[in-house]
C-alpha cells in the first residue's frame, strides 16, 4: 500500500495512503500538539482513520482541473483520474499549508530558501511553455499544485534593496512561493486587465480583497496576484496558512463545484459560515459582499471553489476574495449563476426580489441585506465615476457600471 506524508508547514499531520479507498489517519503526535488544527471541516480531529469520499474530497480538491490536469498526467505518464499518484509527483506546494512527500523524500528544514532566479528571457520563456506544461510539471526540484482549470504558476517575488527591482524566482524543494503569476490565455484577450480591475474595484469599495497588478512577461499579459495564504514570520521566514475552499469544507468534489451539476447553493455556504467560521456574523457580512460584488460586476463563475476559509491564529475565517473577473465580457461565456440568487439562474434575471428571496433561504436579515445591497451599489458607481479607478478594463467597467445603476432604479422601484 502506497503512502504519502502530509504536512502543514513543517510539522507531520498524518498520512494519505491509497488503496481500494484512500484514506488519511492523522498522527498520534498531531492529535496530541496544543496548536493541533483539522485538515478540513470534513476530516475532525480523530484517531480512528478516514476513508473514502471525505478523503477523496479534500485531496481532490489540492489539485488542478480541466486541460491543465490533462497536460499533467500526459507529461508525468500517470492517469489524469488518479489522484494519488499526480499529489505524489506534485503535491509539495498547494494552495494553504499543505504539502506532501513520499515517505523516502525528507522534509525540507523550516525556513527552507532555495530558489532558481530566473533572469527575464528565462521568465519568458517559462510563460510562453506554460500552457503546455502546466505548473513547470516534471522540471526537476519543482513539486507545484493549484486548483482551478486556469493556467497559473507559484513564484517568489522578492525586491532588491539597492534598485528595488523586481525579481522572479521559482521555488524549489518545498520552499513557499509568495506569488501566483496569471498568464492570459489568448483565446480570452483582456482577462489580465479585467481582474486586475475588478480586484481593484473591490479593494477600493472597501472590500478585503487579494492583492493583484498586471505585467507584460515577453508578449504575454499577465496578472501577478499575492499570496494571501502566506505570511512572514518575525525572523522574515515565509509560513504558509492552511486554507479549505468551501467545496472542500461542504464536502464536494471539484467536479461538482456549480450548483446547477449538483453544488453548494449560497444557502449552504452561509450555513458553513454560521457553522464552521470563529467570527460567523463578520464572514457571513464579508461573503454576501462577495456575492453582490460578483452580481454587480457580471461575473458569472462565483462558484463554491471560489471562496476558501483561512485557519490562521487559531481561528477560522473567510479569506479575502479573489479570482474576480466580469465574464460578461466574453459574450460566449455561459451567463448561468454559479449558485443561484433566490430563484434566479442567471445574471440577466437577478433583481432585488431575488437577493429578498437568499434572504430568506439563507435567514439572513433582508434590511441589513438591502442596506448591504444599496451601501455597494452605490460605492460601486461613484467609484467608477471618479478618476481613482484606472479604466484599464472598459468593458468590464461599462457592464458594472450599467448593472450597479440598474440595480440602484430597481431598488428605487424604478425600470
Amino acid at each position: 500500500m502506497k503512502r504519502l506524508i502530509v504536512y502543514l508547514n513543517a510539522e507531520r499531520v498524518g498520512v494519505l495512503t491509497d488503496d481500494d479507498e484512500p484514506g488519511f489517519t492523522y498522527d498520534a503526535g498531531w492529535l496530541a500538539g496544543t496548536t493541533a488544527l483539522p485538515l478540513s471541516r470534513q476530516l475532525p480531529l480523530r484517531g480512528e482513520a478516514f476513508v473514502g469520499r471525505a478523503v477523496q474530497v479534500f485531496f481532490a480538491g489540492l489539485l488542478p482541473e480541466a486541460e491543465p490536469r490533462e497536460r499533467i498526467a500526459a507529461i508525468l505518464g500517470i492517469s489524469e483520474t488518479n489522484d494519488f499518484a499526480m499529489l505524489e509527483r506534485i503535491g509539495g506546494e498547494c494552495a494553504g499549508a499543505v504539502s506532501l512527500l513520499p515517505e523516502d523524500m525528507p522534509q525540507p528544514p523550516p525556513g527552507n530558501r532555495k530558489l532558481r532566479w530566473l533572469d527575464d528571457g528565462e521568465l519568458a520563456a517559462i510563460i510562453e511553455e506554460l500552457p503546455q506544461r502546466p505548473l513547470m510539471a516534471g522540471e526537476a526540484g519543482l513539486r507545484l499544485s493549484l486548483a482551478g482549470a486556469q493556467i497559473k504558476l507559484p513564484v517568489v517575488l522578492a525586491t532588491d534593496e539597492p534598485t528595488d527591482v523586481i525579481r522572479v524566482a521559482l521555488p524549489l524543494d518545498g520552499t513557499p512561493s509568495t506569488h501566483i503569476i496569471k498568464p492570459e490565455p489568448p483565446r480570452f484577450p483582456g482577462l489580465a486587465a479585467n481582474e486586475a480591475w475588478c480586484m481593484s474595484l473591490a479593494s477600493n469599495i472597501g472590500l478585503r480583497a487579494a492583492e493583484a497588478h498586471t505585467v507584460t512577461i515577453g508578449n504575454t499579459p499577465c496578472l501577478i496576484v499575492k499570496r494571501y495564504d502566506r505570511q512572514a514570520s518575525p525572523g522574515g521566514e515565509v509560513l504558509r496558512v492552511h486554507q479549505e475552499d468551501f467545496c472542500q469544507a461542504l464536502g464536494f468534489p471539484p467536479s461538482r463545484k456549480y450548483q446547477q451539476e449538483g453544488g453548494p447553493s449560497l444557502r449552504e455556504c452561509f450555513g458553513l459560515l454560521r457553522d464552521w467560521s470563529s467570527a460567523p456574523v463578520l464572514d457571513i457580512r464579508d461573503f454576501l459582499d462577495g456575492v453582490i460584488f460578483a452580481t454587480l460586476t457580471g461575473n458569472a463563475d462565483a462558484h463554491a471553489k471560489n471562496f476558501s476559509i483561512l485557519y490562521a491564529d487559531g481561528k477560522r475565517r473567510i479569506t479575502p476574495l479573489y479570482d474576480q473577473v466580469c465574464t460578461l465580457a466574453w459574450p460566449e461565456l455561459s451567463k448561468s449563476l454559479s449558485m443561484k440568487i433566490g430563484n434566479a439562474a442567471s445574471l440577466a434575471e437577478v433583481s432585488p426580489e431575488h437577493f429578498k428571496q437568499l434572504s430568506i433561504e439563507a435567514k439572513l436579515s433582508w434590511p441589513m441585506l438591502r442596506e448591504r445591497l444599496t451601501d455597494l451599489c452605490q460605492k460601486t458607481v461613484d467609484a467608477i465615476r471618479s478618476v481613482e479607478i484606472p479604466n484599464s478594463s472598459p468593458i468590464a467597467a461599462e457592464t458594472t457600471l450599467n448593472r450597479a445603476e440598474r440595480m440602484l432604479r430597481l431598488m428605487d422601484g424604478r425600470k
